[in-house]
């Protein structure tokens, strides 16, 4: 029992979140070059996902150890 308890995986989905997050930041300006305002809606948007994705995995486990 102690073996499955520990090869449970934990938080995955923040972890994606993180590469989400940035492979917008990556493509943003690429992403329609002839529409400025969609890249930079983008890379907001990949900025903020990334954001929340680095709080869940990070932040948050680490206040719940305190």
């Amino acid at each position: 029992m102690a073996h499955s308890e520990h090869n449970k995986s934990k938080n995955s989905g923040s972890f994606a979140l993180i590469i989400f997050g940035a492979l917008l930041l990556i493509l943003a300006p690429t992403i329609n070059p002839s529409s400025p305002a969609l890249g930079t809606i983008a890379l907001i948007g990949g900025i903020i996902i990334g954001g929340v994705g680095f709080y869940l995995k990070f932040i948050r486990t680490r206040a719940k150890k305190v």
